[in-house]
């Protein structure tokens, strides 16, 4: 590529260099013929006046042979006029056989006057001649030389002006090489630039420096690059978010159907039985009425809190953030779950953060997020156990301007390989004890949903058999400035 940018530089170089050399040559072969003959003339006019002032009267006192020799003294042909036009004489030919000269634009000129001039070849001589003709009394007196010197000198000028323009040529070919070589090279790799454009190559960078044209070219395909780069990049991480929104989708959809599957399945088989009779079996009519509703309860469960996920992911959940005390957040949903937990004789215990430790976060927000946490602690700690809740402000090392909320239990714990996927919805570390206990497997999911919304985070320890703690961040009252609780947080 690049070599044929320097080859078609290069021609055109050639030809501008040629062309101008060429107009060169005729411009100064014209020049000099101009100077020269306006020289000539301005001799031959001096030396007429010279001449007439020698003889007034037209050298006829001269004979022709001292004719001649004042012409060979002069240099030139000397002829002399008469105002009829005949010519009286020639100190280069026999004026007896020479024609009537009144027509010869010079010596036309010259009976009128005036000086005049001209060039042609001479009839007599058969040569071109450069004419002058001035008036005297007789007549006309003309001086001529042969043009044959004009043409030597002008040969001569004409081969040093080319000689000339040869010594110019090479180094204005071998600079215009340079120049061309310079800009076919930058040309070369800047269409080299646009071909990876072209192909994807957004990476790469020209970082020309300058003011010239090419370099303000690079400067807007390196911007144009950047852009590109900025959109691919844009376009994978979409990409990227919607392969994985997919595969949530399709996991959502085989979790769903899943979940439905055996509630939906009971009821039915059920239902069924006790349409074949089993209504009026009283030993377990009864029974069977109530585990169709645990199942009806179970659908209820898994429903709302569908839909209470959707409206957070969705961002369709309003959040009205305020200033409240912690403790008394913490308090309303002990005193909710305590009867749950007075059930199965589990100690509910509060650690207060005390009257200070003031929360910036949305009320329903945080009750929902505490209530799931602890009910799903009531629910896995067995009968005689206790579950603790703690409040307390976040250090500076862990994340100042937010206080913490952590749920712990005396429960069998989590073995580890599940803690990193706790959160994520469906997951179930134990399935059959988690339907057991009516869980939906999206409880966790909503609370880290609703503490991000809220702009705190959630984490989780668990060693297995030794319980486990649940924690979540809310800001603190002091720290709402800088946290902007909308739906757009979700």
């Amino acid at each position: 590529m690049t070599a044929r940018i320097l080859a078609k530089f290069l021609a055109a170089a050639l030809c501008v260099l040629v062309i101008t050399l060429a107009a060169l040559e005729a411009l100064v072969t014209r020049r000099t013929e101009a100077s020269y003959m306006a020289q000539r003339q301005r001799d031959l006019i001096e030396k007429a006046r010279l001449l007439a002032e020698l003889s007034p009267t037209g050298f006829s006192e001269l004979s022709h042979q001292r004719f001649q020799d004042l012409g060979r003294k002069a240099g030139a042909r000397i002829t002399v006029i008469s105002r009829d036009g005949s010519v009286l004489a020639d100190s280069d030919a026999d004026p007896q056989r020479m024609e009537n000269h009144a027509g010869r634009p010079e010596v036309a000129a010259a009976l009128r006057g005036e000086t005049g001039s001209s060039r042609r070849v001479s009839p007599t001589m058969g040569i071109m001649f450069y004419y002058v003709a001035i008036p005297i009394p007789a007549g006309a007196l003309r001086v001529a030389v042969p043009l044959a010197d004009l043409e030597t000198e002008i040969a001569a000028m004409r081969k040093e002006t080319l000689l000339s323009m040869l010594y110019a040529f090479v180094p204005a070919m071998l600079v215009a090489a340079f120049l061309a070589r310079r800009f076919s090279s930058r040309l070369g790799r800047i269409i080299e630039f646009a071909g990876q454009l072209a192909d994807g190559g957004f990476r790469q960078r020209l970082n020309w420096h300058g003011r010239d044209a090419l370099a303000l070219l690079a400067s807007k395909l390196d911007e144009t690059a950047a852009k590109l780069e900025h959109s691919f990049n844009q376009l994978t991480r979409e990409q990227a978010e919607l392969e994985r929104m997919e595969r949530i989708r399709r996991d959502f959809v085989i979790n769903v159907s899943h979940e439905l599957r055996t509630p939906l399945a009971s009821i039915q088989g059920y239902t069924e039985t006790l349409l074949n009779g089993a209504i009026n079996d009283s030993e377990h009519n009864v029974r069977f009425l109530n585990i169709i509703r645990a199942n009806a309860e179970r659908l209820t469960n898994l429903a709302n809190d569908l839909l209470t996920l959707s409206r957070i992911e969705q961002k369709l959940q309003t959040l009205e953030p305020a200033r409240w005390p912690v403790d008394q957040l913490v308090n309303r949903c002990v005193e909710m779950l305590k009867p749950l937990a007075d059930r199965k004789r589990i100690t509910l215990e509060t650690h207060p953060a005390g009257d200070e430790a003031v929360v910036y976060c949305d009320a329903e927000g945080f009750h929902q997020a505490l209530s799931n946490l602890l009910d799903n602690a009531i629910k896995f700690t067995p009968e005689g156990g206790w579950v603790q809740v703690t409040a307390a402000p976040k250090t500076k090392n862990t994340g100042a301007g937010h206080i913490e909320i952590a749920v712990r239990d005396s429960g069998p714990g989590i073995p580890a390989e599940h803690l990193p996927r706790l959160f994520e919805r469906f997951y179930r570390v134990d399935k059959a004890r988690s339907r057991e206990l009516g869980g939906t497997g999206l409880g966790l999911a909503i609370v880290k949903h609703v503490v991000k919304a809220m702009g705190g985070t959630v984490r989780v320890e668990s060693t297995y058999g030794n319980g486990a703690t649940f924690a979540f961040t809310v800001p603190s009252g002091d720290a709402r400035g800088r946290h902007r609780l909308t739906r757009d947080s979700c």
